[in-house]
């Protein structure tokens, strides 16, 4: 066993309201400059849609992330390294800027300079690419609020095989939001990708990262990620994507999308996993069976011996101590009511999503039935208006039975929690029904409903004792392996060391304490 700590991310998708708040923060702090105009390191999707980039979800096309292969083992669906070398010049599984988007500023100028005229001056829309007049058909959240439904929504890859489920009238549509920003798996595909070794999964957090000095624009990472969440900078030349605002995180400060997110639906912790277990759990036959195969990956942080191991290891006793009380941990492990994205991809993503409930309770309240009674809920669950095999496709490889027994728990405890609201006694049947005890299930409902800024993330900073290796790390990945690119030595035969500037972690810290010594003397 092989202790490791990774940063991970759970956003209850119940709360989202689409406002797009996290992507607009995002792209200002992250890439509101020459060469990624198109590129959102956080972006809201409404599903069902075909989201940005377009159809990013169909590997048939894009062949992202793994494949498990007749000898049992895991290989690249794009091919390993005599294909990669091959297609290094001209490689033919990029999304174009058609599948992206061509984006656009307004001639405001125009507005504010135009003469005196009988007509209202207009913003015509010009490239950001090319500087010329353009005409606007497709952007980074085209099918906002079911908006290029009609046209678009029905090629999404995650209609597949229920097909017969899904109408598009307006009478029976359905939406939700899904936040997306990198997931920073255990098993990264754009880490085995990346033919020049700058692509490198982080020892100390597990936040995968791009050094940019040794990046040669191959984009073969841009291919290998299969939730298309690396983009190329076409000025500088290099691969980019969300770094999980690490200066922030050394600093005990939550993610840029994380801190502004009105719904306050994302929760930000740490995981301990053992490193040893990722490879087998990523490589289990049955695609269904991958989601238990990652649970199972994710330690104990209160178990003695976990405890032992990792001190053994070289985690620190903070961090042990934020892993106790890591509100990912307690929501994707101990709950089980997080799900990750597409496991059936193989990379072991560690943003994790808690599907929508709300429709239930919309639909039982329009029929005239009590929509928070747990049996009408739970009755009520097969016949979601949001079909649970959309749910299961996007989250459990398909598996239904996972989707039915997490909306049970949420159904459950409003059920439960109703009573306490109206002043009743509990009913413990309730919790007894889904497997949970009363306070298990309360303690969720405080979690999810009522949780303090220090209960959502509980992020411990950064050590001084670390910076040497926060500042020179060598790239890397919990599931290196001789066959695939993206360990120490690349498939050209380079070692490099990987510079991380530790300046912005003392900048950050700095910032913080002040926020925190001016929220002191205002108290005071």
């Amino acid at each position: 066993m092989r202790v490791m700590a990774q940063v991970g991310m759970v956003m209850n998708l119940d709360k989202c309201i689409g406002c797009h708040t996290c992507s607009v923060t995002c792209k200002q702090t992250w890439t509101n400059r020459r060469g990624v105009e198109y590129v959102w390191f956080n972006n809201v999707e409404t599903r069902p849609g075909v989201g940005y980039p377009r159809g990013y979800e169909d590997q048939e096309k894009w062949e992202g992330g793994w494949v498990r292969g007749r000898n049992g083992k895991l290989k690249l669906r794009a091919g390993g390294r005599l294909k990669k070398l091959a297609q290094i010049f001209s490689n033919p599984r990029l999304p174009g800027l058609d599948d992206y988007y061509e984006p656009w500023t307004y001639d405001y100028d125009n507005l504010i300079n135009s003469p005196v005229i009988d007509t209202v001056p207009v913003a015509r829309p010009k490239s950001m690419i090319t500087g010329k007049d353009m005409k606007i058909r497709w952007s980074a959240n085209w099918d906002d609020d079911l908006g290029g439904a009609p046209e678009t929504a029905p090629k999404d890859p995650m209609l597949k095989g229920i097909e017969d489920q899904v109408s598009f009238e307006f009478q029976s549509a359905f939406m939700f939001y899904l936040p997306r920003i990198c997931e920073h798996c255990l098993n990264p595909s754009c880490v085995a990708s990346c033919p020049s070794g700058a692509m490198y999964k982080r020892s100390e957090d597990g936040i995968v990262l791009v050094d940019q000095d040794a990046c040669r624009g191959w984009r073969m990472c841009v291919s290998g990620c299969p939730y298309k969440k690396v983009y190329f900078n076409h000025r500088s030349g290099k691969a980019e994507k969300c770094t999980l605002c690490y200066p922030r995180l050394e600093a005990g400060q939550p993610t840029v999308c994380a801190e502004t997110c009105v719904g306050r639906l994302r929760y930000i912790g740490l995981f301990l996993y053992d490193a040893d277990r990722v490879l087998e759990a990523a490589s289990v036959p049955n695609e269904q069976d991958l989601y238990q195969a990652q649970l199972s990956v994710l330690l104990d942080p209160n178990d003695p011996a976990i405890i032992e191991q990792a001190r053994h290891d070289g985690i620190a006793e903070d961090w042990i101590e934020a892993a106790q009380k890591s509100p990912v941990y307690k929501l994707a492990k101990e709950y089980k009511v997080a799900l990750p994205l597409h496991p059936e991809y193989r990379t072991m993503p560690m943003v994790w999503y808690i599907p929508p409930l709300s429709p239930i309770v919309d639909a039982l309240s329009r029929s005239g039935h009590d929509a928070e009674d747990h049996r009408n809920m739970f009755g009520a669950i097969d016949t979601l208006r949001i079909p649970l095999g959309y749910l299961a496709n996007l989250m459990t490889a398909g598996d239904t039975t996972v989707i039915r027994d997490v909306l049970a728990k949420l159904a459950a405890m409003r059920s439960y929690m109703r009573d306490y609201n109206l002043g009743r006694d509990f009913d413990e049947s309730i919790p007894e029904s889904v497997g949970m005890d009363g306070e298990s299930l309360y303690e969720m409902y405080r979690l999810l409903a009522v949780a303090k800024y220090e209960d959502r993330y509980v992020i411990p900073t950064a050590h001084k004792e670390i910076a040497a290796r926060l500042d020179e790390s060598l790239p890397g990945c919990s599931v290196d392996f001789e066959e695939m690119p993206g360990g120490p030595v690349s498939v050209v035969g380079e070692t490099r060391v990987t510079p991380v500037a530790i300046e912005s972690f003392h900048l950050t810290r700095e910032r913080a304490r002040a926020d925190k010594q001016a929220d002191l003397e205002k108290e005071m």
